[in-house]
């Protein structure tokens, strides 16, 4: 994918991802520890960790599209290298989501998970959620330190009338 209205498409399509990574890592959380927000979240998480799974590669391939069309610097070099690490971070949050979805399903049909395996899900899905949270961050600072780096510190340009 290259642009969207003219736009290139990465710059649109990773709001997708550093809105619906912390969603999905938020939602995950309280399905974990909360059974009441389990059983109303839980297929709302998995179906939102499918869409950063699927998400992910078309971001970072559109990333690539546009970065073979601007100047190299090194904080580019810095968040393509990040970027390309998402995948690592989307595919541990699918794996909670799936989880708790057998937990969820496991609890419907009657049998009662230990606290042991409810808690190492709830500690597993807060790690997972946290690190990629922290990820999504980590990238789309290193994107915007090498976009916006030093335009604040330039004159303003003049503005025309009309």
């Amino acid at each position: 994918m290259s642009s969207i209205n003219g736009l290139p498409a990465h710059v649109l399509l990773v709001h997708l991802i550093v809105v619906l990574v912390p969603l999905t890592a938020v939602l995950a959380i309280l399905a974990a520890v909360w059974p009441a927000a389990r059983r109303r979240l839980v297929w709302l998480v998995l179906v939102l960790a499918v869409i950063v799974v699927v998400m992910t590669p078309v971001t970072t391939d559109a990333g690539e599209w546009l970065e073979k069309r601007i100047p190299r610097t090194p904080a580019l070099h810095n968040h393509t290298h990040l970027g390309d690490t998402m995948i690592y971070f989307a595919l541990p949050l699918l794996a909670v989501a799936i989880l708790l979805a057998v937990l969820h399903r496991r609890e419907t049909r009657g049998h009662t998970p230990s606290r042991l395996l409810a808690g190492a899900l709830a500690v597993l899905t807060i790690a997972v959620g946290t690190a990629a949270t922290v990820q999504v961050y980590r990238i789309g600072e290193s994107g915007a330190q090498s976009t916006w780096n030093g335009v604040a510190d330039q004159a303003p340009l003049p503005r025309t009338k009309g």
